[in-house]
């Protein structure tokens, strides 16, 4: 990451750069900073298409890397577990018991950090009654899928359904308050939370209630989690009419929801990082690399970078690919350092441009 001298900011603006004749980029955000006419702020890397992964995904959601490199992918209506190795794409299961509907299907994947001994795959996905997360192995093909954590609401909207394991081994479950805007506030309630909680579904130890599998509150709808180089998670949050947010999730902190809608400034509830009117992001997934938390955008249709250091702002967000691809799902650090991109254009609220829904690989710049 470039950083370069800057006067006073005061990130309440629209500006334009364009990095690339291919990444056409847009800088807004409602941070502010006190920096001075002598402090140094970072220009994020520029993202480059270096190709097609592949193409022909049915409304895909989740992905996660294997130890060997390949990669596991979900499709959210079908319930289908797909594999891509060596550039090609192979169907490796389909996970019983989901029921799609609306927004409401197979999600988000994680592997185990101890696959190369468990051969195990998590995956949030939407049941009859309830979203849950399950766990299977993966030896080739899918194993039956046992149940570790249910109850989280459901509904046609705001299921959450993000999974990220931390570097304290532990899983991490972002969930929605499935249209019921007092489920974020409940504490009895698993929906609008981010949840932490044991390989086995368990409440994790050191959770800020003994018991409980809460880790986080106050959320509208979480679908993306990432983890920094120190540990720290991050979280993108869809708004309802006004403010999407990036946020810092620290054990405990209240997010606000349904009292503060972005950065509301009010005791007992914590501000996000950054926010966006949710015409340019609708964040989904995110992923953390050069020191720039990447976010992919579903009705903004780009992928939003915002520089960070130390868990603060560290530069104006910059936004690339801006409608070249549609809507866009989620972003993942590749084991080459690389970041896959997925489209998400043919789950009915999008256009589908011909191959989607696609995976492209982006390397980094600058």
């Amino acid at each position: 990451m470039k950083r370069t001298p800057a006067a006073l900011l005061a990130i309440t603006l629209t500006a334009t750069l364009t990095p690339s004749a291919t990444a056409t980029s847009t800088a807004t955000s409602t941070a502010t900073s006190t920096a001075t006419s002598t402090a140094v702020l970072a220009v994020p890397p520029t993202p480059q298409v270096a190709g097609t992964v592949t193409t022909g995904l049915a409304s895909p959601w989740g992905l996660a890397f294997l130890p060997d490199g390949s990669a596991l992918v979900s499709e959210r209506g079908t319930a289908q577990v797909k594999r891509i190795a060596n550039g090609t794409t192979t169907t490796v299961g389909t996970v019983p018991g989901v029921v799609p509907g609306g927004e409401g299907g197979l999600h988000g994947l994680a592997v185990s950090p101890t696959f190369a001994t468990d051969n195990l795959v998590y995956a949030y996905l939407t049941a009859a009654g309830d979203n849950r997360v399950v766990r299977m192995t993966y030896t080739g093909g899918l194993g039956q899928p046992q149940v570790i954590v249910s109850g989280i609401p459901k509904a046609s909207i705001h299921n959450g359904g993000r999974l990220a394991f931390g570097p304290d081994g532990l899983l991490y479950v972002s969930t929605g308050d499935a249209g019921q805007s007092g489920n974020a506030q409940n504490p009895s309630s698993l929906g609008g939370k981010i949840l932490r909680v044991t390989p086995t579904g368990d409440p994790a130890p050191g959770n800020p209630t003994a018991g409980s599998r809460v880790w986080s509150l106050g959320h509208r709808n979480v679908q993306g989690l990432a983890f920094d180089g120190a540990g720290r998670l991050w979280a993108s949050e869809f708004g309802q009419n006004t403010w999407d947010e990036l946020n810092l999730i620290r054990a405990g902190g209240n997010y606000g929801w349904p009292t503060v809608e972005g950065d509301g400034g009010v005791p007992g509830f914590v501000d996000p990082i950054a926010q966006w009117p949710t015409s340019q992001a609708s964040p989904s997934g995110i992923a953390f690399s050069r020191d720039t938390v990447w976010l992919a955008s579903l009705r903004g249709q780009r992928l939003w970078a915002v520089p960070v250091l130390d868990g603060a702002p560290d530069g104006t967000p910059v936004s690339f690919f801006t409608t070249t691809y549609g809507r866009l799902r989620t972003v993942t650090t590749a084991p080459d350092g690389s970041l896959w991109l997925m489209t998400n254009n043919t789950d009915g609220r999008g256009t589908p441009r011909p191959g989607d829904d696609r995976i492209l690989r982006l390397t980094l710049s600058g």
